[in-house]
């Protein structure tokens, strides 16, 4: 353990950072480890691959996504700010590559395979766009003869725009939804909320009507028809396993769900833990976000404000809507669940973003109170 006395890097790091924040990413991460476990060696098995590939690649991600995640709550405010406007940059041309030289799966183009590895650069364009989108409604209060607000409007019809391209509906509502927030925070007028509005509904609309698979998934979550195979043995999962679940490794439904190591991962905990830990799970992710909401709220800086409360609105939407579909409460949609579910990509860019987090709610170094000996040195007075 550190001493307050010790003014090391890393002792003033222990020493300021948010450490019940440390404490929930590192409970998700170890159960992304153990769920990995009981939900892949059906998956790994059925493709032909050996019990426990999945899981071992779980543990081989974890490692640098902790190691990415510390190394990012080191960084100040100003280098969190850089280190988003080089992301960003970075992501829009890889997304603009994706396009024509992307891996399409199942008629999305969203992978990028660079010397053997996968990226899907929207992942890490997220917390990139968060906080550069803060900055921005932090200049324009700052400044209002700076056009921060319209710079936001731009660079979100531009995500939006490649987003759709892909087309990946589901991060385009996730990109939506935090840069509504954000902006609601910044104060937006009756005359914004209203027109934002309409437009999520008339993009709802198009989608339903330009995406036959947006229009199916909707259909089938509607009235039960059509191919729900999936979703209603997620359900059935978790169902099966009642409260305490049937045991570590002696689930049964989740051996036929063909995505239970990623984004049914939460139905296999139901099924093999039970509902209490599906509820731990769900407190875990409630505990972040509301901690995140009144910290922000609780900061006198816009920028730290609005960025740590788009990040960790855009870290819950993601959770919600995937144990939503879990649960049979929204349409189907392939979203991860934030460091749980299996993907390289979708871990260390949570990583980084919640590294962001980490990084902006440290206390102050300057409002940390010496004690001790330290303290009695400082406001001794100087013998004549």
């Amino acid at each position: 353990m550190a001493s307050r006395l010790d003014r090391s890097p890393v002792a003033l790091w222990w020493w300021t950072v948010d450490r019940w924040f440390l404490a929930a990413f590192l409970s998700l991460m170890g159960l992304g480890i153990v769920l990995s476990f009981a939900a892949s060696p059906a998956v790994a098995e059925r493709i032909g691959l050996g019990s426990f590939h999945f899981a071992t690649r779980q543990i081989i991600f974890t490692i640098p996504a902790l190691v990415v995640m510390i190394a990012v709550s080191f960084l100040e405010v100003r280098q969190i700010r850089r280190m988003a406007l080089v992301m960003l940059c970075v992501m829009l041309v890889m997304m603009v590559a994706v396009l024509f030289i992307g891996v399409e799966v199942k008629g999305a183009r969203r992978w990028l395979s660079l010397a053997g590895v996968s990226i899907q650069p929207s992942e890490f364009l997220k917390p990139a766009f968060v906080v550069i989108c803060a900055w921005l409604f932090a200049e324009h209060d700052r400044q209002p003869e700076i056009p921060g607000n319209l710079f936001a409007m731009i660079l979100l019809g531009l995500v939006v725009a490649l987003l759709v391209a892909q087309p990946d509906l589901g991060q385009t509502m996730l990109v939506l939804g935090t840069w509504g927030v954000m902006f609601f925070m910044a104060g937006m007028s009756w005359f914004w909320i209203i027109a934002l509005g309409c437009t999520a509904v008339g993009g709802l609309f198009a989608a339903y009507t330009i995406f036959p698979h947006v229009a199916g998934r909707i259909d089938r979550f509607l009235t039960g028809e059509g191919d729900t195979f999936q979703v209603d043995m997620g359900r059935d999962a978790i169902i099966n396993g009642g409260w305490f679940g049937v045991g570590p490794g002696e689930g049964v439904v989740k051996r036929i769900i063909p995505d239970s190591h990623a984004d049914f991962i939460f139905s296999v905990a139901g099924e093999e833990f039970g509902i209490i830990l599906c509820l731990a799970i769900m407190a875990i992710f409630a505990f972040i976000v509301l901690r995140g909401l009144r910290t922000a709220l609780k900061e006198h800086d816009d920028f730290t404000r609005y960025a740590v409360a788009g990040l960790v609105v855009v870290f819950g939407f993601q959770s919600v809507i995937n144990m939503g579909v879990n649960l049979q409460l929204m349409p189907a949609k392939g979203m991860t669940l934030p460091f749980i579910s299996y993907g390289g990509s979708s871990l260390i860019a949570i990583a980084i973003s919640m590294g962001m987090v980490l990084a902006l709610t440290r206390k102050k170094p300057e409002k940390l109170r010496p004690t001790g000996f330290s303290a009695m040195q400082r406001h001794a007075v100087p013998a004549e």
